[in-house]
């Protein structure tokens, strides 16, 4: 049939979505009700339903109960486009105090947790993980502990194969090597691919993990300049890469932290293919990759045919938090990380691996998943109509399509380091821009993270460091 039950709600989620984008329906309205647009539309309340479920995975529209849903608030002043100097080298790299800092600030339940790095383990289904590993421990053979050195549990890394073949790319179980978390697969494959002394390009502004990845190595970076929307400048990577030598690239093609942008399917192949002409190796954040709200996108890792892409990822920001369960396809260098996981770690955790590995094979990770995904996309809207209501004329936000980041600019005569330090002192977080430069820079910007359940008190989180902004704005 040519109008299938799939296609009428795919066809009615993009009238809608025409509609919004027309302003027929403008941010914060609430949508007809289910049967009203079925009447409307000689439909189905079913088809009204799946339509309204698609437009708020991709972030579209809210869910608000008991209310129905509403077109997502979005942030009139949002980061568009920019380009930057030509990347110059910064050495040697010292970004681990600031970092260090943030991260200790966060311990503190007392503290609203706007500077951290992780969403709130209480999104996660840790009941149902608790009882997977239970179940995988008891009946797990001893002789496991040992067979499951490193590359990992068999069975976990087919579960792993398996998510890339739903996401389109074919991957065995062979190629896989289980880490004890992303952080450990992405430093693996960084130390794999560089030497102490060279130089590896990363994002402007870049992960702070790399900075201390590249720090710990001896490595020098070369930061590239970075679009909020669609990502790295190719033309200036290409440029980086001829005129500093460099030897390998730490990037985030998907959701990339901090700024959340997100690189097209065709802009990943041509990413790609100048890495191939140059034959330097990827190092290929992908920790976010099941948190998008709107169309799975393949990784880079899908284009590559000479084995440069060393994919990485992990279930700490999606399923379990504390699990310290990642993986990585390190391609041509798969040996050499394996040697380095057993010099170093060893193995990650059997129980650990084996319950996810349960939890992967019972089922329910894609229901959990797009409810993570709708939380986050309802924070997000709920963020930006704060920042908006609260912070200085002139401030301007990213609006991923997925994650649970906000990177923020705010206007001259503010200090993210001064807000930083204000915030910290009325029990907030914040992490700022210097914190994701070699050169200290984005002196003006600060991340915050929306992955934990919105509240009151979150509400009030934004507003105070509004004023704290307004207050330096206008001094």
């Amino acid at each position: 049939m040519s109008d299938g039950g799939t296609t009428r709600p795919r066809r009615l989620a993009a009238e809608v979505e025409a509609l919004i984008e027309a302003g027929t329906f403008r941010p914060g309205e609430r949508l007809p009700s289910s049967r009203a647009l079925a009447r409307s539309r000689r439909t189905s309340v079913a088809t009204v339903m799946e339509a309204y479920e698609l437009l708020a995975d991709r972030g579209l529209v809210e869910t608000r109960p008991r209310s129905g849903y509403f077109v997502r608030a979005r942030l009139q002043d949002s980061l568009g486009p920019r380009r930057e100097e030509p990347a110059t080298v910064n050495e040697p790299v010292a970004a681990s105090e600031l970092a260090f800092r943030v991260l200790e600030q966060i311990r503190d339940r007392a503290v609203v947790p706007f500077g951290s790095a992780f969403p709130s383990p209480a999104l996660f289904p840790l009941p149902r993980l608790a009882q997977d590993l239970a179940r995988a421990a008891r009946r797990m053979d001893p002789w496991r502990t040992v067979e499951d050195l490193s590359p990992g549990s068999r069975e976990l890394r087919q579960q792993v194969a398996k998510r890339y073949a739903l996401h389109g790319v074919a991957i065995s179980p062979e190629e896989i090597v289980i880490t004890s978390g992303a952080l450990e697969a992405l430093n693996l494959c960084l130390g794999a691919a560089t030497r102490p002394g060279d130089i590896v390009a990363l994002e402007s502004p870049a992960f702070y993990g790399a900075l201390q990845a590249a720090e710990r190595l001896g490595l020098r970076v070369v930061q590239v300049a970075t679009d909020p929307v669609t990502g790295i400048d190719l033309d200036a990577l290409d440029l980086a890469i001829r005129r500093h030598h460099v030897k390998a690239c730490w990037l985030m093609p998907n959701l990339q932290n901090p700024l959340g942008a997100t690189m097209s399917e065709d802009k990943r192949e041509e990413l790609v293919q100048l890495l191939t002409r140059h034959d330097v190796p990827l190092v290929e954040d992908d920790v976010y990759a099941e948190l998008g709200f709107g169309a799975a996108l393949r990784p880079a890792k899908a284009f590559d045919r000479k084995g440069l892409v060393m994919h990485c990822s992990s279930f700490s920001k999606s399923l379990a938090p504390g699990y310290r369960v990642g993986w990585c396809v390190p391609g041509r260098l798969r040996q050499k990380v394996e040697r380095a996981k057993l010099m170093t770690s060893i193995a990650t955790s059997v129980p650990a691996q084996e319950g996810i590995a349960e939890y992967l094979r019972q089922g329910g990770y894609d229901r959990h998943l797009r409810q993570l995904r709708r939380t986050f996309a309802h924070n997000q809207a709920r963020m930006a109509a704060c920042i908006e209501a609260h912070f200085p004329k002139g401030t301007r936000t990213s609006q991923a399509q997925g994650g649970y980041f906000s990177w923020v600019e705010l206007p001259d005569g503010c200090d993210a380091l001064e807000l930083h330090g204000r915030a910290v002192s009325e029990g907030i977080s914040v992490a700022p821009g210097p914190m994701f430069s070699s050169s200290a820079g984005f002196t003006r910007a600060i991340r915050l993270n929306y992955g934990h359940p919105w509240d009151a008190r979150l509400e009030k989180a934004v507003a105070k460091l509004g004023a704290l902004a307004r207050r330096r704005a206008r001094d």
